[in-house]
């Protein structure tokens, strides 16, 4: 029996490695050919000190000057002396790069195209090599576009056990997927993905959780949820998901059925036309105070374009609250990502 170990690099690159019971994740790690930093391999000079963000695991043995009581506490840990008691993820205090490794790359097909309205569409593909795509629900991909030098970012939308992955794209005139989609892309094209990435991910529940979408940036919100169907976690979720006009909206029903399988999930929407049906006009600003925020003890996720989630962190700020944890991601039209937590 072996269990699965995320490793999360500082530049947002995630490697999965197969650890034994029995063996260190540093030497599982080295196994796969992926050096995380390591000096003295015996738990006494702290080089290896990284963050355990999921998952149960033996510390192992290691002197008070590489980790203390209080960091072990925090979910502080050494790979070189902590071993598995169960699937993990791991935030590794280096780059990719000085790991000696670099984000995987798949070859896929494009299998289904759903244009769910004139702002938005959803793109399937299956995966040749699916069972090594292995992600984190939130992570996101770059897809090369087929016939240009350029490549776009996108958060999954399914969740890590579907067989086949799903994007949701936003149309933007001129732009590289959205000219390919909506003039050359055929069912049956092969595309290229490089990934896993990212930092904007799920962590382990422990207090209630506020996500928090604009637009497009509900894709990574239901890869979480999906995670959550299965997951079965006792604590409340509530989404609060707002886009511009009343044509981007798109899966309200998947929501509504979360709303029946994920145990304490609801959520509420708005438009920020005035001239829309929604029963919420304006921003989700408007639907965000100190209860929704459990008066602090909540952790936030967060994901939606700049000035969205800019917004958001402002009027956060006003209300005199400081969650316990807080995880945002920005994305432009031309899907550059920059992920930032805050605690």
């Amino acid at each position: 029996m072996s269990f699965q170990v995320a490793l999360n690099f500082e530049d947002g690159v995630t490697r999965f490695i197969e650890c034994r019971p029995d063996e260190t994740v540093a030497e599982a790690s080295y196994k796969a050919r992926i050096n995380i930093p390591l000096d003295c391999r015996d738990g006494a000079c702290g080089t290896c000190k990284s963050l355990c963000e999921s998952g149960s695991y033996d510390g192992g043995d290691y002197i008070d000057e590489a980790l203390t009581d209080d960091e072990a506490a925090l979910g502080h840990c050494l790979p070189c002396q902590m071993t598995p008691h169960s699937d993990l993820v791991l935030r590794i205090p280096s780059s990719s790069a000085a790991a000696k490794t670099a984000a995987a790359t798949h070859s896929a097909t494009l299998v289904g195209i759903q244009r769910h309205s004139p702002s938005t569409a959803e793109i399937a593909l299956d995966v040749n090599d699916r069972d090594a795509l292995d992600f984190l629900p939130g992570q996101y991909v770059n897809i090369a576009v087929p016939g240009t030098d350029q490549s776009r970012s996108y958060s999954f939308s399914s969740g890590p056990g579907r067989r086949q992955i799903s994007f949701l794209v936003r149309i933007v005139e001129g732009g590289a997927m959205s000219e390919y989609l909506a003039k050359g892309a055929r069912i049956g094209d092969r595309l290229e993905l490089t990934g896993p990435m990212g930092s904007f991910y799920l962590r382990e529940l422990t207090r209630p959780a506020l996500l928090l979408a604009g637009g497009t940036g509900l894709a990574p919100l239901l890869s979480m949820l999906e995670r959550l169907t299965r997951e079965r976690t006792s604590q409340p979720v509530h989404l609060l998901y707002g886009v511009t006009t009343d044509q981007d909206l798109v899966h309200l029903d998947t929501l509504e059925g979360y709303e029946d399988v994920i145990p304490g999930f609801t959520f509420d929407h708005c438009v920020a036309d005035r001239g829309s049906t929604a029963r919420n006009k304006g921003f989700v600003t408007g639907l965000i105070g100190t209860s929704t925020l459990y008066d602090g003890d909540v952790d936030v996720y967060l994901c939606g374009p700049p000035p969205m989630v800019d917004a958001v962190r402002g009027h956060i700020a006003s209300l005199g609250v400081t969650p316990a944890n807080f995880h945002y991601e920005k994305f432009t039209s031309a899907a550059v990502r920059q992920t930032v937590e805050a605690a």
